[in-house]
């Protein structure tokens, strides 16, 4: 079977934005429902708290966004929810009121694709919340209730909130406000379907899909493919994997993960002994401290796990809603932010930014990461300048979207490959080193369009580069990175 993933995603550049921290705008006829009391926009995020961020908010935002260049949002959950995150699902169908219900999520997909952005919902399909209506009904019927084995009941009475009784029902790694599916029954599993092929329907462009590695009826994730791609052959399928995600990748289940694994390679070279190991979380573990032949052999592994049709749409990443800020994981370096920036963007598969990180936001352990996009006058314009550059030369160079990938050199702290389609080449160098390095190439026996278009531009980044016949001589500033083209 020939492995087929969306064209657009390999050419994307994503946003990830966490709704409730993002943007906030209250339109006058909506105010009876937005203007409730929330916490402070600028104080630290809480577990559950809410800052009121919503659709109106990131539809004023969109501008912003298609400044920055990216072309693709990918948004936490939507859906109406008894929490902050709302990975607390209690309607699959409805749009959380204080985001600004159907009416502003219409408005806000209409305008985006109107401005030629993607829109990816998350799916929350392994749990529900107890205020989803089919669990409910079972704290309120019990034995009683048609709905028993939507879920996995082990006895009775239920305990969804005191923690001193058994919860006698299982739930998403034993969180008992999170009751677990049970997929082997047909009528879950088809009411999961159709709310996959439902929200495509209304015009999204895909699904992230949460903690889907727990989900272990036979066949699910092949079908829910299977009827996502008969409403629309380009959605994009995403699950979020932390981990080696082999089994789900093999062209018949999603098109990509979220990849972790890229992102603690690239935290272990850049940063290295530098991390401030309190922020690390379980995505990270364990952390190993790379120098560049160690990073190079973890990416060519990495790069040969899965098909190349879905490397070029994996979801690339430094960090997430889910982990520390990059920025923080460094200890504030923002240097190492800027060198780590640039190997997500130069790498096989689509970047994805976390919202904020490409104006300096720090955070540690969730709800730390989480906090509200702060007001201009604190942003990091530096970082902006540099997010925006590297953006407008992925989009400039195809290589650099779905060329094949060649590591050049690999010693101590320099790491130097090439992108590489047709006849164009772009060739990408980092030294990590306190010092400046000397280096010369040779053997491009792999990589011609480099020794026959000779690319002696700098497009990003400072430095020195001298072709002498085949052979190139590169002086690269320390801490430092730069990318030539032709």
């Amino acid at each position: 079977m020939a492995i087929k993933t969306p064209d657009w995603v390999k050419h994307a550049v994503f946003y990830q934005i966490y709704p409730d921290t993002f943007a906030r705008k209250v339109p006058p006829h909506q105010k009876w429902l937005l203007d409730v009391p929330l916490e402070d926009w600028d104080a630290p995020p809480t577990f559950q708290g809410y800052k009121g961020g919503n659709l109106w908010g990131v539809i004023d935002k969109l501008d912003y966004l298609q400044d920055l260049g990216v072309t693709a949002l990918y948004f936490t959950p939507i859906f109406r929810s008894a929490s902050n995150h709302r990975y607390h699902p209690q309607d699959y169908y409805a749009i959380d009121p204080l985001l600004g219900d159907r009416e502003a999520f219409d408005q806000l997909l209409k305008t985006a694709h109107d401005q030629g952005f993607k829109v990816i919902l998350d799916g929350v399909f392994n749990h529900a919340s107890r205020g989803f209506f089919f669990f409910n009904d079972i704290l309120e019927n019990g034995p009683n209730s048609p709905w028993l084995d939507w879920f996995k009941i082990e006895g009775w009475p239920l305990s969804a909130y005191d923690g001193s009784l058994p919860a006698n029902y299982v739930s998403w790694i034993d969180y008992r406000a999170l009751p677990q599916f049970n997929h082997n029954n047909p009528g879950v599993r088809e009411y999961i379907m159709q709310v996959g092929e439902y929200w495509l329907k209304q015009g999204i462009d895909g699904w992230r899909l949460d903690v889907p590695d727990c989900v272990k009826a036979e066949g699910f994730w092949e079908e829910f493919r299977e009827r996502v791609k008969a409403v629309n052959p380009e959605a994009y399928i995403v699950g979020e994997i932390a981990f080696d995600a082999t089994q789900w990748l093999d062209g018949k289940q999603f098109d990509g993960v979220m990849n972790y694994p890229f992102g603690r390679l690239t935290a272990g070279f850049i940063v290295g002994d530098g991390v401030d190991k309190e922020t690390i979380p379980h995505f990270y573990e364990p952390y190993e401290t790379l120098d560049a032949e160690a990073y190079a052999k973890g990416i060519e592994e990495l790069l040969a796990r899965h098909p190349w049709e879905i490397q070029l749409t994996q979801l690339n990443l430094l960090d997430s809603h889910d982990t520390p800020r990059f920025l923080s994981i460094a200890g504030g370096d923002r240097t190492s932010a800027k060198l780590a920036t640039l190997l997500l963007f130069t790498f096989p598969g689509t970047p994805n930014l976390f919202y904020g990180d490409e104006i300096g936001l720090e955070g540690s352990h969730d709800p730390d990461a989480r906090k509200g996009f702060p007001t201009e006058d604190k942003w990091d314009k530096e970082a902006l300048a540099y997010h925006k550059q590297l953006i407008v030369i992925r989009k400039k160079y195809p290589a650099l979207c779905t060329g094949t990938y060649h590591a050049l050199y690999a010693k101590g702290n320099v790491y130097l490959f090439a992108r590489i389609l047709g006849e164009e080449g772009v060739m990408v160098a980092v030294n990590n080193g306190e010092e400046k390095a000397e280096i010369t190439l040779t053997d491009f026996e792999k990589v011609p369009p480099i020794s026959n278009k000779q690319p002696s531009a700098i497009v990003y980044g400072q430095g020195s580069i001298n072709w002498q016949k085949d052979q190139l001589k590169l002086s690269i500033p320390p801490r430092s990175g730069l990318i030539l083209a032709e």
